[in-house]
């Protein structure tokens, strides 16, 4: 018995060593398949058996029996992924894909989500990683031709600069055409002037998930008396269940200008001065050389930096996602820069199956320090005086632009005093404009489901900003001569914002039977908004040691302040119906009632439906396998613009009148400014769109292409008024105008495996004309000098003489106008012998018959390659500082050009003469062809994988932005506006700060 046990033990043994030997294991790494960051917390297993965790890398070990044939891998929230075994393979790493319903096959919609194959309204989605696929300070610029049917220009290339966005075209004429920004419910607007500070900025793109643009009435009528000029909806990122996840992200940056103007040298120019002034000042104008470029001072190599740090993590109950981040940039012109500091808070609570809390936090710091550039004027000394560009380009290179003790030299103080009324380029760098921004955005909110299905959610939102002005404009740089007791200016104001609101949201979502889906959404919301304003300004300081640091030093001081108060509450109802997932319909109203409009007008209806048909469920269409979706979409609805109109203009006003002297006292008086409009109310607009939808051969080809027709009725315009009323004009809902257009959009995979290829691309047509603007008083109406309101024509266009070369002699002089020989000369255009203003024609428009974008994508293996091009075609610009610097009048600079100038040697046809003495005239001469290809970004990437230690993950990278533009633009940039937001001064280009090529290095770290 004893041999048999020791028998039967043995073999137990060596049967055990056997099974022992044929068990192995298989290690490996788990990704994100678009993200490609290392994913830990995976449950990876073999089927009823097996089974581990990827660690805080994404690593993973698991022992398998012989019989096993694949491995099994899941994670909340992706695609289980099953792949099968080869022989004695030990090593297996495996990409994982974002559920569908969680990433690509669901959008948000406002006030809840839908999936894509659910919407019937035209909305475009933008993901983070094309957003910031370029160092961008603000999410417009990301947002830059990546959307058809969207127009972003970047009016300013300052750090923080202005961004204008128009959605489907312009909507409004003196409101706000900027569109609704809601970043995670919180709602907010953008607009500024060309030299502020863009309210976006305060944002930091890094945090943002993903971006959804609803375009047509149905996707944005929800939103009711603000959604007229369309909506961006912005979710910023948030915690995911799973092991912690720290990333760390880094990069640095070169700026330069793209382009210098081509000025006349030291030499050139010193020899016009003798021709203007026939004084023989420059006795040797050959010997003067090159002298100063006044644009090699003013323009700088600058500096961009931005560090990110972000942790995401949490378990099934709690998840929290957390960023801070430092992003600073020097601008191309010395002494401008912006600087800012954010963090991101995102927590999400599961108190229980029914409960949930949670809350959104966003703040930041910045301080922006600006220039002032392109000034908003025409006059030609304005253009040299007005702004540090134009003082550049106009500064004599014959001047110096330093004493001996390194302080900026006075041009009034060189010359014997000739250039007294020349500037300085770099007085306006020694200019404190200074801008220190804080805001917080916070959201909190709750969401209880009452029964299976019910669900009611309450917000309360707020965005609180604090905006800290300082001027200081200090006496050094002033002429010697002209400091007096009143030199030097100073001032500083506070701006408080305060916006609440609150938002109760019930949501009842059921199926009846297998092919019927219903979804009722019922809104009430209520929101705040108070603006105060306080400013002290003073001139007159004793020295510049305190700056505006003291302003009680100061000899004259001034002071003023304002407030203002509004209110909105709303009511909404929804409802989308669903059959078969093949025919969808969507019903919208909203009622939104104003403290700001009229008292006979304080509600607005805004209703909307839209319908759509997945012709791909049809039977006829099923055995199609090319096709993968084909979805045809329509809609009509109404939505407002009461962001057109500022509190109390409804309302009879009085303000001070400045005062009267009453027995010799000054005593400060009150009258009337406005006239009451109880019949004020929101500008409106009524939207069709058609859209369809297209994917082929498995979803590797899609197009989208709509067509809308848009008419903006109740535009606020001015209206004269008979001097009887006392009053000159009243505001009122006059005007109206119409967009219309097409747009298409196309993605295509090309290539997938190992070897990645992906191509995107759009293209907008947008057509704009005013119909009415006074109802039916006027038909036109100057702007500016050249810039005209037409009715039946778009809006902007330019009207102006048109130039037909220079007068060669007295008797091609027309008269009529200050025509001379060797100056400009004009046509005749009604033969009528004489120059006057029916001579003016339209010669431009500033409106692009179509803009487009284009992107690339391609990757293998570890490297990865992008590109993003985008351009605009038709569009005119009036470069209006050509009508300053190729006019020869003497004591300023020219462009290159005028070397070529007419005298009576040389009959040239382009250039006046330096004898003419005065402006020239207001033509087409300074018109140019703004169409532009630019190549936005050229980014190359390498991935570190596999790493040991608590690196999970490394990408490097390098990147080249506004590499090159091709135009025949003349100008620093033909992307500019000086006018900035303005919805009738468009395509002027009076100097603008120009956008900076870049170049920047840049790690990304996974832990």
């Amino acid at each position: 018995m004893y041999k048999l046990f020791l028998t039967f033990l043995c073999v137990l043994i060596g049967v055990g060593t056997v099974s022992a030997q044929k068990k192995r294991t298989i290690s490996g790494l788990v990704r994100d398949e678009v993200t490609g960051q290392t994913l830990p917390g995976v449950t990876v297993s073999v089927v009823g058996k097996q089974r581990t965790k990827t660690d805080a890398a994404g690593k993973y070990v698991l022992e398998l029996d012989p019989s096993d044939k694949s491995v099994q891998f899941s994670l909340v929230g992706y695609e289980t992924h099953t792949h099968a075994l080869e022989e004695n393979q030990k090593i297996l790493e495996v990409a994982l894909n974002e559920k569908k319903e969680a990433l690509d096959e669901v959008v948000v919609v406002g006030y809840g989500t839908q999936r894509r194959i659910e919407t019937t309204g035209s909305i475009a989605s933008v993901k983070a990683d094309e957003l910031t696929q370029m160092p961008v300070v603000n999410v417009a610029q990301g947002l830059q031709s990546r959307v058809s049917g969207v127009q972003i220009n970047q009016n300013s290339g300052s750090p923080g600069g202005n961004v204008s966005v128009r959605i489907r075209g312009t909507n409004s004429i003196n409101g706000n055409s900027e569109p609704l920004y809601i970043v995670d419910g919180i709602q907010i607007s953008n607009s500024g002037g060309i030299n502020d500070v863009s309210p976006l900025s305060t944002i930091n793109p890094n945090d943002i998930e993903s971006v959804e643009v609803l375009k047509d009435a149905s996707a944005s009528a929800i939103y009711g008396a603000r959604a007229a000029n369309g909506v961006v909806l912005i979710t910023t990122k948030r915690g995911k269940e799973g092991a912690t996840r720290v990333a760390l992200e880094s990069y640095y940056g070169i700026q330069k200008v793209g382009k210098k103007l081509d000025l006349l040298n030291a030499a050139e120019f010193a020899t016009l001065e003798n021709e203007v002034f026939k004084d023989n000042y420059y006795a040797d104008p050959a010997s003067l050389g090159e002298g100063v470029d006044w644009q090699d001072l003013i323009f700088q190599s600058a500096p961009i930096n931005n560090q990110q740090l972000a942790i995401n993590g949490g378990n099934e109950k709690t998840q929290l996602s957390l960023s801070l981040n430092y992003f600073k940039q020097d601008g191309i012109i010395v002494n401008s820069d912006f600087t800012r500091y954010s963090y991101r808070l995102n927590v999400d609570h599961k108190i229980n199956d029914r409960l949930k809390i949670g809350t959104s936090i966003l703040g930041s710091y910045s301080t922006n320090n600006g220039v002032n550039a392109g000034a908003e004027t025409l006059d030609g000394g304005g253009v040299v005086t007005g702004s540090v560009l134009g003082a550049a380009v106009g500064a004599p290179p014959t001047l110096q632009p330093y004493k001996t003790d390194g302080s900026v030299f006075p041009f009034g103080e060189q010359g014997n005093g000739r250039y007294r009324e020349v500037v300085n380029p770099l007085n306006f760098t020694e200019i404190l404009q200074r801008n220190n921004i804080k805001r917080t955005l916070i959201n909190l909110f709750g969401e209880y489901t009452i029964l299976p299905g019910l669900v009611y959610r309450a917000s309360f939102n707020s965005d609180i900003e604090n905006r800290l002005y300082d001027n200081y404009s200090p006496l050094s740089i002033l002429n010697a001569a002209d400091v007096n007791e009143n030199s030097g200016s100073a001032s500083k104001e506070n701006r408080d914002y305060l916006n609440l609101l609150h938002e109760s949201l019930l949501t009842y979502t059921t199926k009846i039977g297998d092919d019927h889906s219903l979804k009722f959404t019922g809104l009430f919301a209520t929101q705040m908004e108070n603006y105060k304003m306080n400013r002290i300004s003073a001139t007159g300081f004793p020295n510049d040691a305190t700056a505006n640091e003291a302003l009680q030093l100061a000899l004259n001081r001034t002071v003023s302040s304002e407030k203002t108060s509004q209110r909105l509450d709303s009511y909404m109802g929804r409802i989308n119906y669903g059959f078969r997932d093949k025919y969808f319909l969507d019903v919208t109203a909203r009622i939104d009632g104003s403290s700001k409009f009229g008292a006979n007008n304080k509600y607005g209806f805004f209703p909307a439906v839209s319908g759509a048909w997945r012709i791909i469920e049809e039977p006829f269409l099923k055995d199609i396998k090319t096709i993968s979706d084909l979805k045809l979409r329509a809609s009509y609805g109404v939505s407002g613009n009461a962001g057109g109109i500022i509190p109390y203009q409804s309302l009879a006003t009085v303000a001070s009148n400045g005062g009267y002297n009453i027995n010799h006292t000054w005593l400060t008086a009150i009258g009337p400014t406005g006239i009451a409009n109880p019949d004020l109310r929101w500008e409106k607009s009524k939207q069709l769109d058609i859209g369809l939808d297209v994917s082929l051969f498995s979803n590797r080809l899609s197009f989208v292409a709509d067509y809308y027709h848009k008419r903006t009725d109740d535009l606020l315009y001015v209206q004269a008024l008979p001097l009887s009323s006392g009053y000159s004009t009243m505001i009122g809902n006059f005007a109206s105008l119409e967009n219309k257009g097409v747009e298409i959009a196309a993605n295509a995979i090309i290539f997938e495996g190992d070897f990645k290829w992906s191509v995107a691309a759009n293209m907008t047509i947008n057509r704009n004309k005013v119909l009415d603007l006074d109802g039916g008083v006027t038909n036109e109406r100057f702007i500016t000098n050249y810039t005209l309101l037409k009715v039946g024509e778009p809006l902007g266009v330019f009207k102006t003489y048109v130039f037909d070369g220079i007068n060669q002699s007295v008797d091609e002089i027309v008269p009529g106008y200050d025509g001379r020989v060797g100056g400009h000369k004009v046509k005749d255009i009604n033969n009528d012998g004489i120059i006057n203003a029916n001579d003016q024609i339209i010669t431009g428009n500033p409106n692009p018959k179509f803009i487009y974008g284009f992107s690339t994508n391609l990757s293998y293996k570890k490297f990865d390659l992008s590109m993003f091009l985008s351009g605009t075609q038709g569009n005119d610009i009036y470069n209006i500082s050509r009508l300053s610097f190729e006019n020869p009048i003497g004591q300023r600079n020219l462009f290159k050009g005028v070397v070529n100038r007419w005298t009576p040697e040389n009959h040239n046809n382009q250039y006046s003469s330096p004898f003419i003495g005065g402006r020239l005239p207001i033509s087409d001469y300074a018109m140019e062809d703004g169409s532009y290809l630019r190549l936005r970004n050229v980014t190359l990437g390498y991935r570190l994988s596999g790493l040991k230690g608590v690196l999970s993950d490394v990408r490097v990278y390098v990147s080249g932005n506004n590499l090159f533009t091709i135009t025949n633009y003349s100008g620093y940039d033909p992307e500019v506006n000086t006018f900035a937001g303005s919805n009738k001064e468009i395509g002027v280009d009076n100097l603008v700060y120009p956008q900076a090529r870049s170049f920047i290095a840049g790690v990304q770290v996974n832990f």
